[in-house]
């Protein structure tokens, strides 16, 4: 049977062997109830890891963050800052006018959040109940693969409270952003909560953790419920967490190299990058690469095994890279796209 490989996302990997071998032996219990041993111990080790009081397993980053911006904005009307390109901005459903009545107000920076975009966009106060104040900032690392620097989010965390605001970060992928246990510290104590994806590059099927003070995650816990995800013997899932964060988080780096050959090799033959590559995402501006067509390339790569990346924001293709892509992909792809340019001379 020949191979596959799926560059659309880092959410298209298969639990491994050794994955679903933890999933099946894991010893369960009702996890409504506080009582299944191997959602207990997903959450004890995840708040460990944070630095923080407490973790909550949720299905979704998408139901981890909307809980997080319902546990925190309490009384609307508020506004909430967050990175116009954001996955809790474009890709929640509407989830946060939704759940918590709350105002987004989308920044557009140069790449990431910085503490200048906050403060040009902070509202302060109601101006005699004119307008919604700001009292939540949500930050995303990575975004589209890039990383925000731990200076930036120290510089906007200490801005937030002091204008009596929190901040949130979407971590889907911070696993991909922090080189190992001490930088995730790092990061984490640097925000009131945030959200770690179990299902983007790290090869769980489902799964995601929110992460904060005591008070904070048994508010979300309760809001868990109301939103239907209550869930019993979750600890069949919770396992391949804990198996990912031992076995799958330590393969980062080479997956990041990988992506970074791939982005030099596509460079040399005529594709211009749309971003920096510091993780696993490889961004191609559609546009400025002329010397090869993306579209002909994408049929010539799905006819040998390889499943090209999705046009991200009409304009850039996106290659997002994992445990499951190795060398012989990425040599398929880069002798695809020679063979296809020196064919087209």
């Amino acid at each position: 049977m020949s191979r596959t490989w799926d560059l659309r996302s880092d959410t298209a990997t298969v639990p491994t062997a050794d994955m679903l071998s933890a999933m099946v032996s894991a010893p369960v219990g009702d996890d409504v109830l506080g009582e299944d041993p191997t959602v207990n111990e997903l959450e004890r080790m995840v708040a460990q890891l944070c630095g923080h009081e407490a973790a909550l397993f949720c299905a979704s980053s998408t139901m981890a963050n909307q809980l997080a911006i319902r546990t925190h904005l309490r009384n609307p009307p508020e506004s909430m800052l967050c990175h116009w390109d954001s996955h809790v901005f474009k890709y929640e459903s509407g989830g946060t006018s939704l759940h918590s009545q709350a105002q987004m107000i989308p920044i557009k920076p140069a790449m990431n959040l910085t503490v200048d975009d906050i403060k040009g966009h902070f509202v302060q106060g109601n101006m005699l109940g004119h307008r919604a104040p700001t009292h939540l900032v949500a930050l995303e690392n990575t975004m589209s693969g890039v990383v925000m620097p731990v200076a930036d989010v120290r510089e906007i965390g200490h801005f937030a409270r002091d204008m009596g605001a929190v901040v949130h970060m979407d971590g889907s992928r911070l696993w991909n952003a922090a080189k190992g246990e001490d930088e995730l510290h790092e990061y984490a104590m640097l925000v009131d909560s945030l959200s770690l994806c179990l299902s983007k590059g790290m090869g769980c099927p489902v799964g995601a953790l929110l992460v904060g003070s005591r008070a904070f995650v048994d508010k979300a816990r309760h809001f868990r419920k109301a939103f239907g995800g209550g869930w019993r013997q979750a600890g069949i899932l919770a396992a391949a967490g804990i198996y990912a964060i031992n076995n799958i988080w330590p393969t980062m780096p080479a997956t990041h190299a990988l992506a970074k050959r791939l982005a030099q090799g596509l460079e040399s033959l005529g594709c211009v990058l749309a971003l920096p590559v510091d993780t696993n995402m490889v961004l191609i501006d559609i546009a400025k690469s002329a010397a090869i067509s993306t579209v002909e390339l994408s049929d010539a790569l799905r006819s040998r095994g390889v499943i090209w990346g999705a046009v991200y924001e009409g304009s850039y293709l996106r290659l997002v890279l994992h445990h499951q892509i190795d060398d012989e992909c990425v040599d398929i792809i880069l002798a695809t796209a020679s063979q296809l340019l020196a064919s087209n001379k």
